[in-house]
């Protein structure tokens, strides 16, 4: 059974995988460029995500882009949970709606339907998902993840109104544009992994050799939001954590997490959270009490 190695690098990847982890809590927050799924038997487990406190129930499937710091802070009645991890790149290539893409980009973490049909039906399949990968890997891990993407397309249904598109003409749309998602793909892990420098446009188009104006518009198309924004949401989400699990102060926070002056951390974070930084601190500690 796993659990989690605090030697281990930040952003070293895990690639596919389908396993039983140990629940632990983590002194520090893990960070991977993988879509992570998790599913518990029984009890529950409460994450600091970003900057938000996530408790995953039983019987809920849940799932978020691990490149945003997570960190198990309690757990409760559970003695194991599966844990998969999807390579981010392999992900996009589905084609799943772009709602629900841009919902994870933006750290969001997402979680499925709980009745108890669906429960059942999602307890099977982890447990068959977890047999196949550990004893014929090689063999089993096509349909694997066709049956993966298929229960995420369900998933997806929930988070879109527009229609998935039909088998074909998904195909064909990944098919002429997936050099595009490759290259907004390397944008997004740019981003996630240099947040807390400063960054530029032009900057982020250099890494995937395009003109900053055209990796602007293909990210946008891609995910339906802005470099911009998205490094934004990663500089709060950073602050989120940190006023949470700190006591320093907020002007160094403010910093810590990217930004070059209070005023424009101020700013930026009423405008993502609608609330000041002073007033998230004192509400989530009210709320832990």
């Amino acid at each position: 059974m796993q659990h989690f190695d605090t030697q281990r690098p930040e952003f070293a990847p895990y690639g596919f995988t389908c396993e039983l982890w140990e629940p632990v809590p983590m002194p520090r927050p893990d960070r991977h460029d993988e879509i992570e799924i998790n599913f518990l038997d029984s009890g529950s487990l409460t994450y600091l995500i970003g900057g938000n406190r996530i408790t995953v129930d039983a019987h809920t499937l849940t799932l978020f882009w691990a490149a945003v710091p997570h960190q198990i802070v309690e757990f409760r009645d559970v003695t194991h949970y599966y844990v998969i991890t999807i390579p981010f790149g392999w992900f996009l290539q589905w084609g799943l709606p772009e709602s629900l893409q841009t919902q994870l980009i933006l750290g969001n973490v997402l979680s499925g339907d709980c009745d108890s049909t669906t429960a059942t039906r999602d307890k099977f399949l982890f447990q068959q998902w977890h047999s196949d990968v550990s004893n014929d890997p090689e063999n089993t891990r096509e349909f694997v993840l066709l049956e993966l993407k298929a229960r995420l397309l369900r998933l997806a249904r929930s988070y879109s109104k527009n229609p998935v598109l039909s088998s074909d003409a998904r195909d064909a749309s990944l098919k002429n544009s997936s050099p595009n998602l490759a290259k907004a793909e390397l944008m997004a892990c740019h981003i996630a992994r240099n947040f807390k420098s400063r960054l530029q446009i032009k900057d982020i188009a250099e890494c995937v050799d395009l003109h900053p104006d055209y990796a602007s518009t293909l990210f946008r198309k891609t995910f339906g939001l802005t470099l911009n924004g998205l490094i934004t949401r990663h500089r709060v989400a950073e602050a989120q954590r940190l006023l949470i699990s700190s006591n320093d102060q907020i002007i160094d926070i403010a910093f810590a997490a990217g930004f070059d002056s209070l005023s424009r951390f101020n700013r930026a974070f009423k405008e993502v959270t609608s609330m000041t930084p002073r007033g998230f601190r004192k509400e989530c500690r009210l709320n832990n009490r």
